[in-house]
């Protein structure tokens, strides 16, 4: 959500695992949701380096690897990580030394609160050195913008430093009647004025140096010719290429309207086939977009790319390839209707707008183009060539949000027929580009064709009671394959599904699919329930609880077959919702479960506002139950949890160790891989157990 704060992508170079699950914690009771990664060994971190963290936080000493080689390896990498040292006690020269190695800074291992109050000062630095390199390349975009209108206006205008010309559009070199701008560059202005209005120029732009504003003189232009005409020049302050000057803008004063129209086409057209330029037909492309959207009118862009041009340059020369592209922009005109916005984008590349036809009617269109193009014989100097096309089309619709997304599908399905000989056309497909996009490794790509093809993965977990109760209990697990049948990691794709407005599909795929493999089972005398975990965005979708009532229903499960698990952090985040949603589920007789609890700052106030008939730990109180206090604490928390007649559940169980301490713990379920591991089915011989 807008409100939230963004994921800290945390580095931890740290021996401890209970250390780092301790340094996780705090930045998750200070409200900062982190995505962490322990550093291991030297490798490790150069690998893991290119995935892009936001701070890596350093032991004193760590046997994986030295905190100066973690620091040298960013710097060979170039990587802008910050990096916080924590030193054994008030040993100043450790922190002098820190900081002269590179460190951000550095403070005494234990001072948690300082620690934070560091972290969130150096995650704002990042944020704003981001957000400047962020700046300075929209900035040189927009300056790129500003030179290509600059170059395509009908207007004529010029940049002047201490009088000399610094750079002159077409359109004003054409009125002064100069073939080229460089024929300008370094002439002084007045040279272009005529004789009887020097004088007055001249005091006018000595005047305007004090007064900086927008002004206006009248005067005579003098073109290359002799020929002399009357112009309006309008002044204003600029900056070109980083340095002050001063802007003009000449609208000659007369009524000649053949020479503005002629402007016009010069400031549009490409000069070698008289098609429309790459500049002007962004613009149609644009206009075409707003027409789609809001008027609904459909359109076909299509992308035509010469196949084989650079060998043709080879063969015919620099000079003939030009004729060549022009009698070929000769022949597109005479096989689209008057009506077709047709130009050329590039040195090889044509394209034509073909408003109210969609790709699949304009397809007969462009395999007659191709024929045609195909058996027409190309005369260029006595010589006879021959060429073909590769087309990419792609449609306009009211989906549609930028021109530039229309023409980079079509561009990737031209580029497609001519990797494959070319002389063909290839209709854009929502379906290929997504999965495409998913064999690229693109996750949000991965997960969309998993939601279309229903290729995500179910797994179950067994949790089983320690208290006697009979009933078979499972987490439901999700799994997503990449197209090279590897798993994804759940963290990335789970995060990547918030941030593209997925997780609510995934949500309710899970239960739907969930609702009807437990029915299956159910059928077959297995008195077994099953627990669903509910994202953040799905607490706040109001249409949820009605569509779950319907599809356990359709079902004809009982409705406490289904646990709805929400994890602490998302209910914090939206406890109205997470509230309001709980009442709801009680209405249908399901119940819910809240996990990852215990590293709030107040846990138990979020049961205060939910009414939760289980609770499962963070699994960071499982993760060092060696110790008197670790032990302690989990008893206290479980003893605190009973007195509210809360069913507890304990996760992360990895050695038989930890089960007589649950056990005197007063845990009523246990869940980990020393009992069993996810599986593809609900096999476990819960049995065995009692």
């Amino acid at each position: 959500m807008a409100n939230e704060k963004k994921t800290i992508r945390l580095l931890i170079l740290e021996d401890s695992q209970n250390e780092a699950e301790r340094l996780v914690s705090l930045f998750r009771n200070a409200g900062r949701a982190t995505r962490v990664h322990r550093i291991t060994s030297s490798e490790d971190l150069t690998d893991i380096l290119p995935q892009g963290w936001d701070l890596l936080i350093a032991a004193p000493e760590a046997e994986a690897l030295d905190p100066s080689e973690a620091l040298g390896a960013i710097r060979r990498q170039a990587k802008d990580i910050p990096f916080i040292q924590l030193v054994s006690g008030n040993d100043s020269d450790a922190v002098t030394e820190a900081l002269a190695l590179g460190a951000q800074d550095a403070l005494p291992q234990g001072e948690d609160e300082r620690l934070i109050l560091v972290a969130n000062r150096e995650l704002a630095n990042l944020e704003e050195r981001r957000a400047r390199r962020a700046a300075e390349v929209a900035l040189r975009e927009a300056e790129k913008r500003c030179q290509l209108l600059l170059d395509s206006s009908v207007d004529a205008i010029t940049y002047v430093h201490d009088g000399m010309h610094i750079y002159a559009n077409r359109a004003y070199v054409g009125l002064f009647g100069y073939e080229d701008a460089e024929e300008l560059e370094g002439m002084p202005m007045i040279d272009l004025i005529a004789g009887c209005d020097q004088a007055n120029f001249k005091d006018f732009l000595k005047g305007y140096q004090t007064t900086e504003d927008n002004v206006d003189l009248a005067c005579s232009g003098i073109r290359s010719d002799g020929q002399a005409f009357a112009a309006r020049m309008t002044f204003s302050p600029a900056t070109y290429d980083g340095e002050p000057c001063i802007q003009v803008v000449i609208r000659a004063e007369s009524d000649n309207a053949q020479l503005e129209e002629k402007l016009r086409e010069v400031s549009s057209q490409d000069l070698v086939t008289g098609l429309f330029n790459r500049a002007h037909f962004l613009d149609l492309m644009d206009s075409a977009v707003e027409r789609a959207v809001t008027a609904g009118q459909p359109a076909t862009f299509a992308y035509m790319l010469l196949d084989r041009a650079q060998a043709l340059q080879l063969d015919l020369g620099v000079a003939s390839i030009d004729l060549l592209l022009a009698d070929l922009g000769n022949l597109l005109r005479g096989q689209f209707p008057e009506q077709a916005q047709l130009a050329r984008l590039g040195d090889d590349v044509f394209a034509v707008l073909l408003q109210g036809e969609t790709p699949e009617q304009s397809a007969p269109r462009f395999n007659a183009l191709l024929k045609k193009v195909e058996g027409h014989l190309f005369d260029i100097h006595g010589r006879t060539a021959q060429v073909t096309l590769s087309i990419g089309t792609a449609g306009l619709d009211e989906k549609t949000t930028r021109a530039q997304e229309v023409i980079e599908r079509a561009h990737r399905g031209a580029d497609d027929v001519a990797q494959k000989d070319g002389n063909g056309l290839k209709i854009y497909n929502p379906a290929d580009e997504l999965a495409a996009a998913a064999y690229r490794g693109d996750i949000v790509a991965i997960i969309r064709q998993a939601l279309e093809q229903n290729s995500f993965r179910l797994l179950f977990q067994p949790i089983i009671s320690l208290r006697g109760d009979t009933h078979e209990h499972y987490e439901v697990l999700l799994r997503l394959l990449n197209p090279q049948g590897e798993e994804v990691p759940p963290a990335d794709f789970l995060n990547a599904a918030k941030a593209s407005g997925l997780a609510e599909k995934i949500d309710r795929w899970v239960l739907l699919n969930s609702i009807k493999l437990l029915s299956e089972h159910r059928a077959k005398g297995h008195e077994t329930k099953l627990f669903v975990h509910l994202s953040g965005p799905s607490l706040q979708d109001p249409e949820l609880l009605p569509w779950l009532s319907v599809a356990l229903k359709a079902s004809r499960l009982p409705a406490d077959a289904l646990i709805v698990q929400i994890n602490e952090p998302d209910a914090i985040a939206y406890l109205r919702q997470a509230k309001m949603l709980s009442q709801g589920l009680a209405e249908l007789h399901c119940q819910i479960a809240l996990c990852q609890f215990g590293c709030a700052l107040n846990p138990f106030n979020t049961l205060k506002h939910m009414n939760v008939d289980f609770v499962k730990v963070d699994g960071s109180y499982v993760q060092d139950l060696n110790t008197a206090e670790n032990q302690e604490n989990l008893k206290t928390l479980m003893a605190s949890l009973h007195a509210q007649a809360k069913l507890t559940i304990v996760p992360m169980v990895e050695s038989a160790t930890a089960l007589a301490t649950l056990w005197q713990a007063g845990a009523n379920y246990i869940q980990g891989r020393y009992l069993q591991g996810p599986s593809q089915a609900m096999d476990y011989d819960f049995a065995s157990d009692e």
